[in-house]
């Protein structure tokens, strides 16, 4: 596994967090190619650095990008307030997505396999419109440009130029896959900080007696099961 996919990775290692440095103008994409051309294992920043002004270039063709479908895949999202607002607040009981959310919300910042998993079990798994998750993202994310926020959740949402959009990220088994120790959740999810390895990722499969208190039971467990 790469370590920007090590959602409990921290360091350079895990991300250059140039992103807002990049937003706001403090660095240029030529500057950070040119930099890193030479140095060991610059591909994925690279590739990220076209991925951003591929999306640049998507937004100035698509002006009604933030707002419309680039390709309309969906008669139309569910309007569930409740289940908007347990996402948002990372109470969704599913604890890879409630780790994300609560990151984002305590530092304004989020790895970019964290944000596909919260993007896609928002927008594939609770089926609520793309719009409110990039309305999210552009009020506490210190790098969301417009172009990259929608244009990512577009993509995620399979309404924009993924080549696979059904594509559906089940929570629990990336939870597994790459935060194997559940040291990422641990971080995040106080509640569930003194959970065993074996359940902190489906702690409603603990014994009853282990079932952290205060943390809510799954939301919609039936259609993550499908995932």
């Amino acid at each position: 596994m790469q370590a920007r996919d090590r959602l409990a990775a921290t360091g350079s290692d895990a991300s250059s967090r140039l992103s807002a440095h990049l937003h706001f103008g403090c660095v240029s994409p030529v500057e950070v190619a040119t930099r890193t051309r030479d140095q060991a294992g610059p591909d994925a920043l690279l590739r990220k650095l076209c991925w951003r002004d591929f999306f640049l270039q998507l937004l100035a063709a698509n002006p009604s990008l933030p707002r419309e479908d680039l390709r309309p895949r969906r008669d139309r999202w569910r309007n569930d307030e409740e289940t908007l607002a347990r996402w948002r607040e990372g109470s969704t009981g599913y604890p890879i997505v409630d780790a994300g959310m609560r990151q984002l919300a305590r530092e304004g910042w989020l790895g970019n396999r964290a944000r596909l998993i919260v993007a896609s079990f928002l927008t594939k798994t609770l089926g609520q419109d793309w719009r409110h998750g990039a309305a999210h993202f552009a009020r506490l994310l210190v790098d969301a440009d417009v172009a990259n926020n929608v244009g990512n959740w577009q993509w995620m949402a399979g309404t924009g130029v993924d080549t696979r959009p059904n594509r559906v990220l089940n929570p629990v088994r990336q939870a597994k896959r790459h935060d194997p120790d559940g040291a990422y959740v641990r971080r995040h999810v106080l509640e569930l900080a003194d959970v065993d390895a074996a359940y902190v990722h489906e702690p409603w499969k603990a014994p009853a007696a282990a079932i952290p208190r205060g943390y809510p039971a799954p939301i919609d467990d039936a259609d993550v099961a499908a995932a």
